[in-house]
């Protein structure tokens, strides 16, 4: 009899924990590689390999996670973000979509090196075509470092991916306690473990002590208020970025213009200012029916139209605020639209 009801007793406290679990969001880690997953011979050493750790690996390195939400994992690619690919970005966008048209989360963390991870999350925040969280985060540091970063960034970006708050914000990502704009942020340093930061905005919120809080909403429209559904795509129109300095010759405006390119993003100087050869070369590149958009190296403030630069007579269009690296997304995935300039400028106006 005490058998019987010390087993229904544990059934019961089964039974409870069971459906506590179930009530937890549902967090889908997406991995695609970088320092998070990266390993050294050294924990005080800044060598390393990145894309080294399988998905699980880097979940059962964080304590708690799973009291977070109810944790599943995904190897996507294994890569360092120099080597991230826009295959890869078209994989990861059909793979969100897919899970969130299943209904198999609530929301999507993506683990991705720091070096190319502000431009996989402006890309996915102009196709993902919904606005369920989905978070991306990874570390300045690799996994056998003294003081690893990685497990509190993901820990934190679960976090965030988990929360109510979240609901409706789609792409955002989420490093050293702070919430980011995929739009705005930058990474803004080599080493350091605050690596981004958002120089025209400030972050979007924070996170802290399993604690999620938003400051304010981007005005930029994105996911699925944008007509970047590319679903039915396998690849994207050809975009290069030629960046200018002192005396800077035409020679990659040329060069990517011989190739083939579809675009060209100019890293200008100031006001996205051109020098002369480089005027030259982007009116003899327009007249071939290339498109150019003049971006800044400069890294906060705006590329206004018709400033230094007559881009009525140029036939050029700007970038806003938008970095060189991102004005070539944007301008990628106008592309797929149309070609009329009026209509490409105004894609950069409201995304």
């Amino acid at each position: 009899m005490k058998q019987t009801i010390l087993l229904l007793v544990f059934a019961g406290l089964l039974q409870t924990l069971f459906a506590q679990q179930q009530k937890l969001p549902r967090v889908v880690i997406l991995a695609t590689g970088g320092t998070i997953a990266g390993t050294g011979a050294s924990a005080d050493r800044s060598a390393y390999k990145a894309g080294e750790l399988p998905v699980k690996d880097l979940i059962a390195a964080v304590p708690g996670i799973d009291k977070v939400a109810t944790i599943t994992g995904e190897q996507v690619s294994n890569v360092g973000s120099q080597d991230m690919t826009v295959d890869i970005w078209i994989k990861l966008n059909k793979r969100i979509n897919e899970i969130f048209k299943n209904n198999e989360a609530d929301g999507i963390v993506i683990t991705h090196g720091t070096d190319t991870q502000e431009e996989t999350a402006y890309f996915l925040n102009l196709t993902v075509r919904y606005d369920h969280p989905v978070v991306l985060t990874g570390s300045m540091r690799p996994s056998t470092a003294i003081s690893a970063d990685g497990p509190k960034n993901l820990y934190d970006a679960v976090t965030v991916a988990a929360s109510p708050l979240s609901k409706g914000r789609g792409v955002m990502l989420v490093f050293n306690e702070s919430i980011w704009d995929p739009r705005d942020v930058e990474k803004v340093s080599t080493t350091h473990v605050n690596g981004f930061a958002a120089p025209n905005s400030g972050p979007l919120g924070q996170v802290y002590d399993g604690k999620v809080i938003y400051y304010f909403n981007s005005v930029h429209k994105a996911n699925k208020q944008t007509p970047f559904d590319i679903s039915g795509l396998t690849k994207l129109p050809r975009v290069a970025v030629a960046e200018l300095y002192c005396d800077a010759p035409a020679t990659a405006l040329n060069a990517y213009v011989a190739d083939g390119v579809d675009g060209v993003i100019t890293g200008g100087l100031g006001n996205g200012n051109l020098n002369k050869a480089n005027t030259e070369a982007v009116m003899a590149a327009v007249k071939k029916g290339v498109s150019i958009v003049r971006s800044s190296r400069v890294f906060t403030g705006r590329v206004t139209l018709f400033d230094e630069t007559d881009d009525e007579k140029l036939g050029t269009m700007v970038s806003d605020n938008l970095s060189p690296q991102k004005a070539r997304i944007l301008l990628m995935l106008g592309l797929t639209k149309t070609k009329d300039r009026k209509q490409l400028q105004q894609y950069f106006f409201e995304y």
